[in-house]
């Protein structure tokens, strides 16, 4: 069997494995006293768990919510560092219910989010979650954009993008009377949710299954236990300590204008594409001199600005000005004004760079060496659209558990 997780605070637990994506798992025990976010389910140990999941974010829930359903005998618990749940980029993001059009043929993005969106509209069906399947224009509006707009086309149908079809001005009017393009891509399969409250009800099904979620637990180190084996009361086999990490992350998301409706009844503009100062920052002035050191000496941050030198600028220049953004949305709606608009809020999106300075484009999923990390599983990059994907990731991620570590 794989080693377990100890506990040194007041509620515990022993892992086998564990994942991030948004997320991290280990084996070990942690120093402090976690709050439990509610009572129910099974009661779990309160010295151990079989397997933790560091990270209360969508996909780490939505992992935790698979692990418990395929293997209720195991106690789980699921350790986050705020106070509350789900409160960055699951909190953060645009709401949309992504078709898949997108992504490159054949990519674990493709075909993870086009069965994640099937599975969250089953469950928000189940659950009586609102979400809107209002669909999605994708649109041309000059002569040179129609042979990409058609390879996006293509591209969708060999990801089995469901109901696409290519249309003219006429038909662009009828769905959008405000939109101006010549051809556009009607995706009726686009959607709206609030993630958040996916995200909870994940956690819910968790703890109603018996699983332990832990908040206000930041996980600040994880080591190897000092006492042996045989001294562990629990009847660990490789006991390690987890005290309090996170994996470095670029944020430099290229994305085109979207027109956004919001579940309660707004519209987002954007987003824009513009370096975050701080890895948590959702204000105009967070900055964290240590984040910034961290993109810079730790990923291809200088090649990509080099590589993008003048789109960078722009993005920043229509970020400080509302109406150079106007200018650029006005070639969609052409009536929009500045006086239509106002600054929404801010998310900070996880994107990992290679040294190269290339984006990565997909899921990565790895494990560790030595002691410890045989006994972790990271999802080092989970990129949009993994809160549409979070429960076809989840399955992956259960069986990657399951084979890594023998459950």
């Amino acid at each position: 069997m794989v080693p377990s997780l100890r506990y040194l605070g007041s509620a515990c637990g022993r892992a086998r494995g564990g994942f991030p994506g948004g997320f991290s798992a280990a084996c070990g025990p942690a120093l402090g006293r976690p709050r439990p976010l509610c009572q129910g389910g099974r009661k779990a140990s309160t010295s151990s768990f079989d397997v933790v999941i560091i990270g209360g974010g969508i996909v780490g829930l939505a992992s935790a919510r698979a692990l418990i359903l395929r293997y209720p005998a195991l106690s789980i618990g699921v350790l986050e560092k705020e106070k509350d749940l789900a409160v960055h980029q699951t909190g953060h993001n645009s709401g949309v219910i992504h078709s898949g059009i997108y992504y490159k043929p054949e990519s674990l993005k493709a075909k993870l989010c086009v069965q994640g969106a099937a599975l969250i509209y089953e469950y928000c069906n189940q659950k009586g979650i609102a979400y809107k399947q209002c669909g999605k224009l994708i649109v041309a509006v000059e002569q040179e954009e129609i042979p990409r707009l058609k390879a996006l086309y293509e591209r969708g149908l060999q990801n089995g993008v469901q109901g696409l079809r290519l249309i003219q001005q006429e038909d662009i009017k009828k769905k959008e009377p405000y939109c101006r393009g010549l051809m556009a891509i009607d995706c009726p399969y686009t959607g709206i949710v609030d993630y958040r409250q996916v995200a909870v009800s994940f956690a819910q099904d968790f703890q109603e299954a018996g699983g332990s979620v832990l908040t206000n637990f930041e996980v600040k180190d994880i080591e190897t236990a000092t006492e042996s084996p045989s001294r562990s009361e629990d009847g660990m086999k490789f006991p390690i300590v987890i005290r309090n990490t996170k994996v470095p992350d670029s944020r430099f998301p290229f994305l085109g204008v979207h027109f956004t409706p919001r579940m309660d009844g707004s519209i987002w503009l954007g987003p824009n594409a513009v370096l975050a100062f701080k890895r948590e920052g959702y204000k105009t002035f967070d900055f964290s001199a240590r984040d910034i050191m961290d993109i810079i000496t730790k990923s291809g941050l200088i090649k990509l600005v080099l590589q993008n030198f003048s789109y960078g600028v722009s993005e920043m220049y229509k970020a400080c000005f509302l109406s150079a953004t106007v200018k650029h949305l006005q070639k969609f709606i052409p009536e929009i004004t500045v006086n239509d608009i106002f600054r929404g809020p801010a998310g900070v999106r996880a994107q990992a760079l290679d040294r190269d300075g290339n984006l990565i484009e997909d899921f990565v999923f790895d494990g560790g060496v030595g002691i410890i990390g045989n006994r972790v599983l990271h999802v080092r990059n989970a990129p949009s659209p993994a809160a549409t994907s979070s429960l076809a990731i989840s399955r992956m991620i259960a069986d990657e558990v399951q084979q890594r570590f023998k459950l």
